[in-house]
């Protein structure tokens, strides 16, 4: 009676040790996920962010009217729309009037007219980014 007893407190503990180490490696999975999720997130927001990072400093005219058309083109995106990932622009010294769009996923999205003088000069300044880090407000000063 007593090796039958014996028995059964270690094959008890071991059962707690495997329940113990499963649990273990589920939590170290579950960890694991949210560590490559967030890296995933900020490649993303980089990704994103560095479409008009290229174009902060002194620019002329010409490269102001890419930045406004790469602006549009993400503000209309389906994804960014439904994100509610819109970029503001802030013109300054010049009028830019944002027109408001409807794109497929039927969202609210900014657009703005590209007529503006190619042999200008202007200052281009990330001004906003939301909660997330993604780039939303970008001032525009036309340069004398």
């Amino acid at each position: 009676m007593e090796n039958a007893s014996k028995a059964l407190i270690i094959a008890g503990a071991i059962l707690l040790a495997i329940l113990l180490i499963s649990l273990g490696i589920y939590i170290f999975s579950q960890a694991q996920n949210v560590v490559n999720d967030s890296g995933f997130s900020k490649a993303e927001i980089q990704t994103f962010n560095n479409q008009f990072l290229k174009y902060e400093g002194v620019q002329t005219g010409a490269s102001v009217k890419s930045l406004i058309q790469e602006v549009n083109t993400s503000n209309t995106t389906d994804a960014n729309a439904e994100n509610g990932r819109q970029i503001t622009l802030t013109p300054s010294g010049f009028t830019l009037n944002a027109q408001s769009t409807y794109n497929a996923a039927s969202k609210t999205a900014n657009t703005y007219p590209t007529k503006i003088p190619s042999a200008g000069k202007y200052e281009v300044e990330i001004t906003s980014r939301d909660s997330s880090g993604y780039i939303s407000g970008i001032k525009i000063t036309k340069q004398n």
